[in-house]
């Protein structure tokens, strides 16, 4: 086509738009100026994914939500900016990818865990269709897609290169590093105190517990690039930034995060000491069998423990266990049971996924209310990723996601001692223990609707994919080699 007819093509197109979006205006309606952003994001992706993929990945801990900048609407619709409209972009561009370069994907579309994430959102569909509240549901399933086909599936191709891996971790890392330096700083002007660590990482962190656990989930990889980076520099410029995200985690006043390392740290050893996992199972079977036994006797125990949130860092970890005055723990524990009665009503296909928050106020005892409790469905949701599945997807969403919780550590564990290339270890290495705070702390909250948890998360699992189908592959070169 001349240049000349071009150009003048172009141009009608604008002066539309430019039309289209005054009337659009005149009305009110602001959703038309999303329009160039999106068309602009697409051919950027389409010619240059991997820094669309590095720029959303320093973006995520820096991104705010519609609520944090004052923007309420009546359709109650959230979004985290400016990273959602970019993930949604991306989503675009992996259908795109995946209908014209089927080769480049068809090794993930055979592995095992793909599979299970197949699974797991086709019984999502499923409960969208059965929800109490479609419209939210299906809200939920599109923020579960661009997460999945853009960290995924684009990540699964990005990920072939073994730079990208460390391009991707190194972007997140910046971003939350310079949150954590603002949250410090923020922190104390305040004297470093615990009422003010629930609120001072806003507008990056809706909460303390949702900062805690990003700051856990990254800090296995800060380790990892602290030890593996060269030129020394960087090794010690990746120390420095371990201490920063240690000395944030502990400022979070984050128990949940807290605990989660620990279970880090107790997973890295059962690793490195070939532990068999018939022994964990034997032992975790003893405890819950002790626990079953003696429940009335540890109940009584709890109890009396009346120590209650506090800036004192030992008086925090021991409220932990208190079960009698501590409010966290108490409206936790209400969540949970309202949780329950949810599922027992609709045991096979739940009330739809993200619809939890809407539905539990009448399944809350009145003696088991709290002094923040609410009806109002705007204080959060079941704070357990696992009873959250059960109420919202039944019995068969909440097997769909420990399948897929379990498929993917199981194979991690075993390539990590299948793996010759210490590198690659120290990479499979500090993704399972990030999924592994991660996954410890969604005992006790849910955050697999932020962009905060579900990019590295779903990044982490499409790495694990990537070295095992490398790993796959080389076994079967070397036995041809062998014949």
């Amino acid at each position: 086509m001349p240049k000349k007819y071009s150009l003048y093509i172009v141009s009608l197109i604008v002066v539309c738009f430019v039309i289209a979006n005054t009337y659009l205006l005149s009305e009110q309606k602001y959703w038309g100026l999303v329009i160039p952003f999106l068309i602009a994001t697409i051919a950027g992706g389409l010619l240059r994914v991997e820094l669309l993929l590095t720029a959303v990945a320093f973006l995520t801990p820096l991104s705010t939500s519609l609520q944090e900048l004052g923007f309420y609407n009546p359709m109650g619709v959230e979004m985290a900016l400016p990273t959602e409209p970019l993930l949604f972009g991306l989503m675009l561009i992996a259908v795109i990818r995946m209908l014209s370069d089927k080769e480049l994907f068809k090794d993930l579309y055979k592995h095992p865990f793909t599979i299970a994430v197949a699974l797991y959102l086709f019984w999502l569909v499923v409960t969208t269709l059965t929800s109490s509240m479609p419209m939210v549901s299906f809200k939920l399933l599109i923020t579960r897609l661009w997460f999945i086909s853009s960290f995924y599936v684009l990540g699964f191709a990005w990920f072939q290169n073994k730079d990208s891996v460390h391009r991707f971790v190194k972007a997140y890392l910046a971003g939350l590093c310079l949150v954590a330096l603002y949250t410090i700083f923020q922190h104390s002007t305040k004297g470093f105190e615990h009422e003010a660590a629930h609120w001072v990482m806003s507008p990056f962190f809706k909460d303390h517990t949702s900062y805690g656990m990003a700051l856990a989930l990254l800090l296995p990889f800060s380790l990892y690039l602290a030890k593996w980076n060269t030129p020394k520099g960087w090794s010690v410029l990746f120390f420095v930034v371990t201490l920063i995200l240690i000395i944030a985690l502990i400022l979070s006043y984050t128990r949940a995060a807290w605990l989660s390392v620990l279970v880090a740290i107790c997973v890295y050893v059962v690793i490195k000491l070939r532990i068999r996992f018939s022994v964990l199972f034997s032992l975790m079977s003893f405890f819950i069998a002790f626990v079953l036994m003696f429940q009335t006797d540890i109940l009584m125990v709890l109890e009396k423990n009346s120590q209650d949130s506090s800036d004192s860092f030992i008086e925090h970890v021991q409220s932990m266990s208190n079960v009698s005055t501590d409010a966290s723990n108490l409206e936790r524990i209400n969540r949970w049971k309202s949780a329950i009665r949810l599922f027992e009503e609709r045991p096979h296909l739940g009330w739809g996924a993200g619809t939890y928050q809407f539905n539990y106020a009448p399944y809350q005892n009145y003696y088991e209310k709290t002094i923040i409790s609410t009806n109002a469905g705007n204080m959060g949701n079941a704070h357990s990723e696992y009873l959250s599945a059960l109420a919202e997807t039944g019995w068969p969403g909440l097997l769909t996601f420990l399948v897929l919780i379990v498929s993917i550590f199981t194979r991690a564990i075993v390539l990590y001692h299948q793996l010759e290339d210490e590198k690659e270890q120290g990479i499979i290495m500090a993704c399972v223990l990030g999924l592994a705070t991660y996954f410890t702390h969604a005992v006790l909250n849910n955050f697999l609707d932020m962009d905060k948890a579900s990019v590295p998360i779903w990044a982490f699992f499409a790495i694990i994919v990537v070295l095992d189908v490398r790993h796959s592959k080389r076994k079967k070169e070397n036995k041809k080699r062998r014949l």
